[in-house]
């Protein structure tokens, strides 16, 4: 069994992407959630890069995760910084909450992971249930540009103690009915040249096509939908590497 956002693969997430990085998210979603006076809910919220700037700005956010190690390391980053948010572990499909939020944010792809479409489609439903009348759902997605099998990509990182940890990656399946890809990860930690943990990962990632996610979105109930590209508000995409952000409103 191949693991998930495991020890190594949620310590590289926390190195490659750590508190106070910012590829213009950070600064979009405080921007579009400054005038939140209730609560907000982060589903997958990894290591808290968007949480823990959000919470230091005053706002009230929730947030959880399907993975035990990126909600460790999340609950570590937020104690350093004496913030106590509200964090459980769970499925975006499934999570059952009776508290309303205002605002429910999913960034840098997220959502994504939810490679079967049965399970996005549910995920939607239940943020869609999950917010207030009126409430917004802010969402990032990207499209699929590499789609060829077997290519091998290598990254390196240095952690703790001088040592070191590598991922190679290779895309293992490509499915363009079901549109998503399924690829292998192998983490390794070098201690000195010596090799002292690896894990193996199954990563899968599903693609949509911008006008098809916005009908998605207003079949399910959703209104007002703004389509931002590279986080400028309003600026629809205009080439396949942008990451491309959907808000919507919950309309009851």
């Amino acid at each position: 069994m191949l693991g998930y956002y495991s020890n190594l693969s949620s310590q590289v997430y926390d190195i490659d992407k750590y508190i106070g990085l910012s590829f213009g998210d950070v600064e979009f979603y405080s921007d579009r959630l400054a005038s939140c006076e209730g609560k907000v809910l982060e589903p997958g919220v990894g290591t808290g890069r968007i949480l823990i700037p959000l919470l230091e700005k005053g706002l009230k956010v929730d947030g959880f995760d399907v993975s035990d190690e990126m909600l460790k390391i999340c609950r570590n980053n937020c104690e350093n910084r004496g913030l106590q948010p509200k964090l459980f572990k769970g499925k975006m499909e499934s999570f059952a909450l009776d508290t309303k939020y205002e605002a429910i944010i999913v960034p840098t792809g997220t959502f994504l992971l939810l490679h079967k479409r049965e399970d996005s489609l549910n995920a939607l439903k239940n943020f869609y249930n999950h917010l207030s009348d009126g409430g917004k759902l802010i969402l990032d997605i990207f499209l699929q540009t590499d789609l060829t099998v077997g290519n091998v990509s290598t990254k390196t990182w240095k952690s703790q103690n001088e040592e070191m940890i590598t991922l190679e990656s290779k895309i293992v399946e490509v499915d363009f009915i079901s549109q998503y890809t399924i690829s292998h990860h192998r983490y390794e930690k070098w201690n000195h040249g010596q090799l002292t943990q690896s894990e193996l990962e199954r990563f899968p990632l599903r693609w949509y096509g911008v006008e098809e996610f916005k009908l998605i979105l207003e079949q399910i109930g959703f209104r007002e939908i703004i389509i931002s590209a590279d986080y400028k508000y309003g600026d629809y995409p205009t080439h396949s590497t942008q990451t491309i952000t959907f808000e919507a409103i919950a309309n009851k």
